[in-house]
C-alpha cells in the first residue's frame, strides 16, 4: 500500500555518514518532532537526479527553511559511501543523505520501482514529501519518466 498524506511514516532503518562512519538512523526518531521536507531519487549520480532534482532543493534550501521545514532529506537505494560521496560532489551539506540500501524505507512506503532493464534493480520512486512530526502533510509522487512535483520548486510553491 502507497503511503498517503495523513498517514505516519513507517519505522524504518536508513543509514547516514558521520565523521565517525555509517551511523543508522530510525525513521522513528528522525522525523519526530520537526517538520522535514524529504525528496527520494531513483540512483545517486543518476542524469534528472544529479543534474535537477539534488541541485534544486540546494539552491532552495534557504527559502523552505523560511517556509517552515526544519530539515531537508534525500533518500536513495544506494549505500551509505555513495550518497556520501554524492552529497559531497554537489556541495550538498543543507541536505541530510540517507542511504536506503535495501530498499526498506521505499518498500515501507510503497513506492519502489523496478529498475531492472537499467541494471539497477528495486529502486525508489521519484517523489518528495512533507512530514510534520511523523506524518505526512504532503506528497507528490512523480509519474514514469517525469520530473515536475518532486522539485524542490514545486514543493515550495505548495507551502
Amino acid at each position: 500500500m502507497t503511503i498517503k498524506v495523513g498517514d505516519h511514516i513507517p519505522a524504518a532503518t536508513l543509514v547516514k555518514a558521520t565523521p565517525d562512519g555509517p551511523e543508522q538512523v530510525s525513521t522513528t526518531d528522525f522525523f519526530a518532532g520537526k517538520r522535514v521536507a524529504l525528496f527520494a531519487v531513483p540512483g545517486a549520480f543518476t542524469p534528472t537526479c544529479s543534474a535537477q532534482h539534488l541541485p534544486g532543493f540546494i539552491a532552495q534550501a534557504d527559502a523552505l527553511k523560511a517556509k517552515g521545514v526544519d530539515e531537508i532529506a534525500c533518500t536513495s537505494v544506494n549505500d551509505v559511501f555513495v550518497m556520501k560521496a554524492w552529497g559531497q560532489t554537489n556541495a550538498a551539506s543543507a541536505i541530510t543523505m540517507l542511504a536506503d540500501g535495501n530498499a526498506d524505507f521505499a518498500k515501507a512506503v510503497g513506492l519502489t520501482m523496478d529498475g531492472s532493464k537499467f541494471g539497477m534493480g528495486t529502486r525508489s520512486q521519484r517523489y518528495a514529501m512533507l512530514v510534520n512530526d511523523g506524518v505526512v502533510e504532503q506528497l507528490f509522487v512523480e509519474a514514469p519518466g517525469e520530473f515536475k512535483v518532486s522539485s524542490a520548486e514545486y514543493l515550495l510553491g505548495a507551502l
